[in-house]
């Protein structure tokens, strides 16, 4: 039986929240504090799922994305991935895909995977300045088996600013 990859995300349109701290961004990570910043964010994303609770993990998202969404809105986003485990990346080494690199909004990109086995957990995690340190604002997470990379359909959650078109919290 062939498995379906699981794929999540939670995305801000990073243009629209007007990040003119670009000026202000803290260096490049090393990749010691890549890494402990990735596990971090994965690490809290997995005891949400586990829990049912989001709300450290929205705590943990820039400014911007918390006034424009709620805790709630991140339960939604990851439904699929609820009770999944991705807490095994705990001992492993990040390997990365990209060079950490800030883009033309300031925001900092981290791409890479975990060679977990026999699937393999990728992310794409967006950083923006807020608060005075650098905090998500694109959550982006897929577990696929390795052996139906190549064939398998995306299950995509992904909540984008304009997806409502309004700016109240969900």
């Amino acid at each position: 039986m062939m498995r379906r990859p699981i794929s999540l995300s939670i995305a801000v349109t990073v243009a629209l929240m007007g990040f003119a701290a670009r000026a202000q961004s803290p260096a490049l990570p090393t990749p010691k504090v890549e890494e402990v910043m990735v596990k971090v964010a994965l690490l809290t994303l997995n005891d949400a799922n586990l829990t049912g609770n989001y709300d450290v993990l929205y705590a943990k998202m820039a400014r911007p994305f918390r006034e424009r969404y709620s805790s709630g809105t991140l339960k939604q986003a990851f439904r699929t991935f609820a009770g999944h485990h991705i807490d095994a990346i705990a001992g492993m080494p990040i390997v990365a895909t990209e060079d950490p690199a800030i883009n033309d909004n300031g925001a900092l990109l981290l791409r890479g995977y975990f060679d977990t086995t026999p699937s393999r957990l990728s992310y794409e995690l967006d950083y923006a300045v807020s608060e005075g340190e650098w905090k998500l604002i694109t959550i982006d997470v897929k577990v696929r088996s390795i052996q139906t990379e190549a064939s398998a359909t995306d299950l995509i959650a992904r909540t984008a600013a304009d997806v409502a078109g309004g700016s109240a919290k969900k």
